[in-house]
């Protein structure tokens, strides 16, 4: 099975793990994982700093070397929401709950081209130690670490 999955990955968190492991896991020994990394011009959308394109890709290839997983995969410049999610022949796409409406949004645009729709594949978000999701947002504020460790009590 080939997957997609794509993202910031800034920095690389629990959750972004999860995102990843459940797209291994789908593809299997015989299957293929595409990762959409967010170009740096994407990605300075965001509300927090991201660091450089080739910082994140490390990262992201040193956890997936360090899992081992028996599929190959790529990592490719994600320069829009869809990346080659649109015209590309591939299975599933895996996404959390915060992403989905873009998977849905992909499926309705492969439809339009005349291309068969995905399987949509969504996991749950990894919540830190105050029940909240773990997010990039939350842990460049301080409030919590890349495993969702309580970092500082916010008030108001």
């Amino acid at each position: 099975m080939k997957v997609m999955v794509g993202g910031t990955f800034d920095p690389l968190h629990d959750g972004h793990k999860r995102l990843l492991d459940r797209s291994f896991d789908l593809a299997g020994p015989g299957g293929h994982v595409v990762i959409g990394l967010t170009t740096d011009t994407f990605a300075s959308r965001k509300v927090h700093p991201i660091r450089p394109f080739a910082v994140r890709k490390d990262e992201l290839e040193a956890y997936i070397g360090r899992k081992g997983n028996a599929s190959p995969w790529i990592i490719e410049p994600l320069n829009d929401r869809f990346g080659s999610a649109i015209e590309s022949d591939f299975d599933a796409i895996v996404v959390s709950e915060e992403t989905l409406p873009v998977a849905v949004e992909i499926n309705k645009e492969r439809r339009n081209r005349g291309k068969r729709k995905v399987d949509i594949h969504q996991i749950t978000c990894v919540l830190a130690e105050d029940g909240r999701w773990i997010s990039s947002t939350r842990i460049y504020r301080g409030e919590i670490d890349i495993h969702g460790h309580v970092l500082s009590e916010k008030t108001g």
